[in-house]
């Protein structure tokens, strides 16, 4: 049994009470998934700002009556530190997800997304070191590492940032820093690394590549490619992020106060990552036809990311359960009936 069975046992066994910021959003949803079916108490904070209902009302289907009663939601803005302090009432461990994500989106509005990223970061911070949280978890960003041009990205190695965005993250990263030194309290910053899977919103101008390059797909629309193709990320399975922010708020104190990578080591190009969705899709008995148009590169993107995972590997017990193709195969199916049923709020 490896270190995240151990500790999905330990938790069924003795249920906590957590806190999930941006509950209703991609990330956070699959969290609380995850959680209730642990039977695992769960407080659960939103504004819906990119969040949806219809989220929360898929994992209510997902789980057991008595596991959705173990939910509670509160409709509210991390910006109020009012409402950060309520939240963190009796509460055992903070996931914070709560953001506004997308390098393009922060340069269209910087101030919207240093008031919410780094504002209401600091405030979430703040109420559960005031409370003495047992641990509190944040999603940091593999856009800290910037221009830094070597690969695979070391946590230690970062360069200059090309966006808002990244700037916010890497603030809260500083603050987490201080908040160490200063009040004893610590912490685990998770840098993710292009996160996708079920419940990722195909739509909106900020949509993530995977979801809405499927959509376009599937409607018969052109895919637009930023640059030459071959770019490349690092892409990372929803389960896997999942896994990591349970390790986390589980870790031993010797292992907080730091940032992880949240990545599966490898590197995949704009290019194949097309043909990888075409592929699933074919499978799925979807025939995507049109060739994609390729664009200027994007202001503010890198050119080449890929995480190295060996921190987390040796200091959490992190062992990723997705590859890419797998992912892509696994989220595929609820993608389709997604955008087929146009099942929105």
């Amino acid at each position: 049994m490896n270190t995240y069975e151990n500790r999905q046992k330990e938790l069924s066994n003795e249920p906590k009470t957590w806190l999930i910021t941006g509950v209703a959003g991609f990330i956070g949803s699959n969290l609380l998934e995850k959680l209730l079916l642990l039977n695992q108490n769960v407080i659960g904070l939103d504004n819906f700002s990119t969040g949806h209902k219809r989220n929360l009302t898929e994992v209510e289907k997902l789980v057991s009556k008595e596991q959705w009663g173990r939910f509670k939601f509160i409709e509210g803005d991390i910006r109020d530190s009012a409402t950060c302090t309520s939240a963190v009432s009796d509460v055992d461990h903070v996931l914070h997800q709560a953001a506004l994500g997308s390098v393009p989106r922060s340069i269209a509005d910087p101030l919207t997304s240093n008031e919410v990223n780094i504002s209401g970061f600091l405030n979430m911070l703040n109420a559960a070191s005031k409370e003495k949280v047992k641990s509190f978890t944040y999603a940091a960003s593999s856009s800290t590492y910037g221009d830094h041009p070597e690969l695979p990205k070391v946590e230690e190695n970062i360069g200059n940032l090309l966006s808002p965005y990244a700037v916010t993250k890497y603030v809260n990263e500083l603050y987490a820093g201080v908040y160490a030194k200063t009040y004893g309290f610590k912490t685990i910053g998770l840098r993710y690394f292009n996160v996708f899977g079920k419940r990722q919103d195909p739509n909106g101008a900020y949509a993530a590549v995977i979801p809405k390059w499927t959509n376009a797909m599937i409607v018969g629309e052109k895919v637009t490619i930023n640059g030459d193709g071959e770019t490349s990320r690092d892409f990372c399975y929803i389960d896997n992020v999942v896994q990591m922010n349970i390790l986390a708020a589980t870790a031993p104190d010797e292992s907080k106060n730091e940032v992880y990578n949240v990545a599966v080591g490898d590197r995949t190009t704009l290019n194949e990552l097309y043909a990888a969705i075409k592929s699933a899709l074919l499978t799925n008995n979807i025939k995507a036809t049109a060739e994609p148009i390729y664009l200027d590169f994007r202001p503010g993107d890198v050119r080449h990311s890929q995480a190295n995972i060996d921190k987390a590997v040796r200091k959490l017990g992190y062992r990723h359960s997705h590859r890419i193709l797998e992912g892509i195969s696994e989220a595929m199916p609820w993608y389709i009936n997604f955008l087929i049923n146009r099942d929105l709020d």
